[in-house]
Formats: structure tokens, C-alpha cells, sequence
């Protein structure tokens, strides 16, 4: 039985065996993990193929984050490397066994306690995995298959319910609590009131956008850097707590327009909020939203007439996070 160093024995060593396919069946199973373990095997130069199913959809349905996170993988991060479906039919699957392949040839199997998640594989919690028969894992994953629907099929979202993040996760601990009234329904007001929150400048302490750093990191051209490089800085008082996940852990970023982020926290004491991806990202993402093209330096004007320097981040869970950069209609 595995109960120590997870991640490893489960997710890498295998690939270090020769294995390249990977077929999961998961309970539960989060974007900014399967962004995690992919991208730190392709830093490794190892690349495989993975296939998710998630098998609670039916039942507990998903969040939008995740949703449009496990889209963004299938389509643009992975393609050909990365597949999700959803299992629309009942009973819900609350499985969860890690398949490994050398192409066609089996090379082991785990299956236990861990959801394909970062939090089930970390020291946050406790979990236990064990060997199983890689070919009856394979066997039990086709067998799921009919009643799955991948996540970018256009009828996806009207199979399973797609929750909004601001309350699937309250939602979800209800369900599992036994809490929830059977006659009551998800809430129609959708509400960030009672998560924990920060605010985050824009600004250094002089009020002013740095020139170079956070939103300007690109702006470098003796460096030949990309222009839209960006990131978030962080105050002490922000990454001394532990509001956002510890460094080199990826976390999913929603924003109040609908935009999902794949993040991670990054420099000396995880000051600064990545998009490990592409830095870029984040960059582009900001000048979008104050109207400005690809590549243009962002100054202190540019925030200020549109009508807002800072972010506030709200914590839905430990791998999902909502970002408010919005202003008043009315101004």
C-alpha cells in the first residue's frame, strides 16, 4: 500500500518505467491538477497520453471553472495529448484507479483513496493507494465509456449541470454532509459573500504601475522578452498567509468575465502570480480588459480611467479561485 509521496509513486514513476497512456477513472477531478501533472512531466521531457473520466458528474455536476478548464486542455494546452469526459449516466462512479500503458502493453495500476486531484495528491490529506491489475483497470474504463460524454461536446452542459463557482463548492459540501433539504435548490442570487477574499494592487507603494515589473514585466526589449509578460505582485501580508496555495502548485483562476486562468505562484517567498503556460497570458488577459493592444506598455493612467487598480481574489477552495477586475456600470 502507497501512503507516502503520492504524486511520485502514482503519476511519474510510472512514466520513468516507459509507460506513455495513462486511463484514470476519478470521482472527483480538478482543471488545475491535470494542468499540474502534465506540464510536470513535459518539463521533464516526458510526454504521455491521458485519458479522464470523471464519474461524479451525474450526481454532483461541476464547476464551471473546472469545466472550461478541462476544455482549454483538451483543446488548446494538450491537444492529442489531454481527454476529458464526463459520465452523464447513474449511478455516479466514486472510483478512482490510475491505469498505466506502454502503448498497448500494461505496465501497472493503482486504485484507492485519491481523487485526480492536487489536494489528494499533497500533504494537505491523507490518502491510500494500492496495485491493481492495469488490464482490468483498462477493462472497467471502456466499460464506463458508453455512458460518457467528452467535455467539449456541445451537448455537454445540457447533460450535466455546470455550476458557477461562487457557490459549487458550499453546494458540493452540503450534498456530502447531508445537510441539504430535498426540496431545496441551488440558489438563483449567485454570492461571494461568507469566502475568504484579499485585495491585491495594481499599484507599487508609491502608487504608481511599475515600469518593468507586474503588469510591464514583458517590457524589456534589450532582453528580447515577450511584451505582454506579466504577473501579479503579491504583499507580504498576502503570501505569508495561506490564502493562496504554496509555490509551483497550480491553481484555477475564474475571473468576473468568465476567463479561466491556470496560475501558480512564483519568485522569492511566491510573490508573484503566474500563468506557468505562457506568461504572457495574464499580460494579454489585462490589456484586453483596459482596451489596450497587444504588447503596449499599461501605466497608472490606463488603471485609473478604467476605473480600477487592484484585484480582489476570492478562495472558493484550495485549486479554485474567483478574480473581481470589474467597475460599475454607471461608473
Amino acid at each position: 500500500m502507497i501512503t507516502q509521496r503520492l504524486f511520485e509513486n502514482v503519476l511519474v514513476k510510472p512514466v520513468e518505467q516507459g509507460a506513455n497512456k495513462l486511463y484514470i477513472v476519478s470521482g472527483y477531478a480538478t482543471s488545475a491538477m491535470a494542468f499540474h501533472h502534465m506540464q510536470f512531466l513535459r518539463d521533464k521531457n516526458k510526454n504521455i497520453y491521458t485519458n479522464l473520466i470523471v464519474g461524479m458528474c451525474s450526481q454532483d455536476g461541476l464547476s464551471e471553472s473546472n469545466h472550461r478548464g478541462f476544455q482549454e486542455l483538451m483543446q488548446v494546452g494538450f491537444p492529442g495529448s489531454f481527454e476529458c469526459s464526463y459520465l452523464v449516466g447513474t449511478p455516479p462512479v466514486h472510483s478512482k484507479i490510475y491505469s498505466w500503458f506502454k502503448d498497448d502493453t500494461p505496465v501497472c495500476a493503482y486504485t484507492g483513496s485519491a481523487n485526480y486531484t492536487q489536494i489528494a495528491f499533497s500533504k494537505a490529506q491523507r490518502e491510500a493507494m494500492a496495485d491493481c491489475n492495469p488490464e482490468q483497470g483498462l477493462d472497467y474504463f471502456k466499460s464506463l465509456i458508453p455512458q460518457t460524454i467528452y467535455c467539449t461536446h456541445s451537448d455537454a452542459e445540457n447533460l450535466i449541470q455546470i455550476y458557477n463557482d461562487r457557490y459549487y463548492e458550499r453546494l458540493r459540501r452540503e450534498r456530502e454532509s447531508a445537510q441539504q433539504q430535498e426540496d431545496v435548490t441551488p440558489p438563483v442570487i449567485q454570492t461571494l459573500i461568507g469566502l475568504p477574499t484579499v485585495r491585491v494592487s495594481l499599484l507599487d507603494r508609491s502608487g504608481n504601475l511599475p515600469q518593468r515589473s507586474g503588469l510591464n514585466w514583458g517590457q524589456r526589449p534589450e532582453l528580447h522578452r515577450e511584451p505582454n509578460q506579466a504577473y501579479i505582485k503579491l504583499s507580504s501580508s498576502v503570501y505569508n498567509a495561506d490564502f493562496f496555495p504554496e509555490r509551483k502548485v497550480h491553481f484555477t483562476v475564474l475571473t468576473d468575465d468568465g476567463k479561466v486562468l491556470i496560475c501558480t505562484r512564483a519568485q522569492d517567498n511566491g510573490k508573484a502570480i503566474h500563468t506557468p503556460h505562457k506568461n504572457s497570458l495574464i499580460g494579454e488577459y489585462f490589456r484586453n480588459r483596459l482596451g489596450l493592444p497587444n504588447g503596449a506598455a499599461v501605466t497608472t493612467d490606463d488603471l485609473l480611467l478604467y476605473g480600477r487598480t487592484h484585484v480582489d481574489f476570492y478562495k472558493i477552495d484550495d485549486e479554485t479561485y474567483y478574480m473581481d477586475f470589474s467597475v460599475p456600470v454607471n461608473g
